[in-house]
Order: structure tokens, then C-alpha cells, then sequence
């Protein structure tokens, strides 16, 4: 059953390549305005489960009800489910031969119909909103890597979505401009944003997020409030991560 509080929901998620079980009976709920970190090694299935989350990967097996609609059913067209969700990648994605606002005004004016004149509007603001208010005008390739990533979440935003989905979005950038980003998704979170990342940022989980989702192999293996999944875990697997992590000056 899926909590009454829950915009998100996902019960006993399973996806395989060639044999390999790669989400092995996931169970997640997300409540309305709640930021939930997916952490755990590279492989361990937190980029697969997002994928999934999106339908870019068919499932083989579970469900997925966001907004209190079973989105995995397959009577369910897929674009118009992604419409209540916003994305943004490793990579930024964005069209180099667009300027910045074309980029963030694009899906809003071909695949929702909005007029130009009301799609530039909105993207002005996000803009301002994510601090590249002089940037419209200009091309990705004249960015930095931070500029283009918040220019990429600023066009997640475009439409309004109900949830928004992000894909270790700091790993293709360098240290000096990890901060930024990471500060806009904390402003995002402040301002009341359904957010479920996977990030290695383990201080940034440990300071913004409602739940910490530790993943490995393909299984969520444990899951609660970030002071006790970072500061007390239950589980030796994630003992033993986070070990690893904290030796590594990460946390």
C-alpha cells in the first residue's frame, strides 16, 4: 500500500542486464517537500534507480505511483509521466549551438505548448532564480562547468515538476565548483522541493537531506534520518563504506 502521506512510492523495484541483477526489490517512499540521498559505491545501482524512477529503463519487476498514479503500468504513456518530473544528469546536456535560454525554454515550447513569449518570461526568472541572470543570451561552450549545470537544472525547473531527480550532478565537475551547484540544491531543498539524488557528498547528505538511502549490489540496505545512517549505521556494509569515506576526509 502506498502511505497516504507518500508523492512517491516504489515497492519491490527489480531491473537485470544480461542475467545480472543490477535493483534487487527496491522499496522507497518520498514524502511531499522530503530531499532523500541515494549513497553507496559506484555500481551499487543509485543512477540504474533513477533511471528507472524516470522509465528510461523498463522495469522487470515492482511498481512505481507517483502523485498517487501507478506510472509503471504499461497503459501508462511515458512522456506524459516525465512531465511531472524534472532530471538533470552528470552531464549537462545542454544544446551548444542554443543559447542558454533556447536550452531552458525548448521542451517548454515544443513538448508543453507554451508560447514563447510566456516561456522566456519563466526562464528569465529561473535564471535570476539560479543566479545567471546575465547568462540568457549566452552560449555553454562561454560557461564554466558550474554555470552549465545550474542552467541545466534551471530547464528542469521549467515545467513546474512535481519531482525532481538528480544524478550525481557535481561528479563532472571540479572541486572549486562543486559548492555552487550543491548550494542551489540547497536552496531548491529550503524552498520546499521533492528532490531524490545520488551523490558521493556525504557532508552535503549529512546536512540537507530528510533520508539517506545506502545502496550496494542492488539493494537498498539500510535507510533513515542522515544522523543515524552517517553518524550511527546499523549495518556492517555501510559501516563499512562510510569507513572508507571518512578515511578519505569525505564526511
Amino acid at each position: 500500500m502506498t502511505p497516504p502521506h507518500a508523492l512517491l512510492s516504489v515497492r519491490h523495484l527489480s531491473k537485470s542486464y544480461g542475467g545480472r541483477r543490477v535493483l534487487d526489490a527496491i522499496d522507497l517512499d518520498v514524502a511531499e517537500h522530503e530531499v532523500v540521498a541515494l549513497i553507496g559505491p559506484s555500481g551499487s545501482g543509485k543512477s540504474t534507480l533513477l533511471r528507472c524512477l524516470n522509465l528510461q529503463e523498463d522495469l522487470d519487476d515492482g511498481q512505481i505511483v507517483l502523485d498517487g498514479r501507478d506510472i509503471s503500468d504499461p497503459r501508462v504513456n511515458p512522456d506524459v509521466a516525465r512531465r511531472s518530473m524534472g532530471v538533470v544528469f552528470q552531464a549537462f546536456n545542454l544544446f551548444p549551438h542554443m543559447t542558454v535560454l533556447d536550452n531552458i525554454t525548448l521542451a517548454s515550447r515544443v513538448v508543453h505548448g507554451v508560447a514563447r513569449a510566456d516561456a522566456e518570461e519563466q526562464a528569465h526568472a529561473l535564471l535570476g532564480r539560479v543566479g545567471l541572470a546575465d547568462k540568457a543570451a549566452a552560449y555553454p561552450d562561454r560557461l564554466s562547468g558550474g554555470q552549465q549545470q545550474r542552467v541545466a537544472i534551471a530547464r528542469a525547473l521549467a515545467h513546474r515538476p512535481r519531482l525532481l531527480l538528480f544524478d550525481e550532478i557535481t561528479s563532472a565537475l571540479d572541486p572549486e565548483l562543486v559548492g555552487e551547484v550543491l548550494a542551489l540544491v540547497r536552496d531548491l531543498a529550503a524552498a520546499g522541493s521533492t528532490i531524490v539524488m545520488a551523490t558521493h557528498e556525504m557532508g552535503f547528505a549529512k546536512q540537507v537531506a530528510d533520508q539517506v538511502c545506502f545502496l550496494d549490489e542492488g539493494r537498498l540496505i539500510e535507510q533513515g534520518p542522515p544522523a543515524r545512517v552517517l553518524g550511527d549505521p546499523g549495518h556492517p556494509r555501510t559501516r563499512q563504506f562510510l569507513s572508507r569515506i571518512i578515511d578519505a576526509g569525505r564526511l
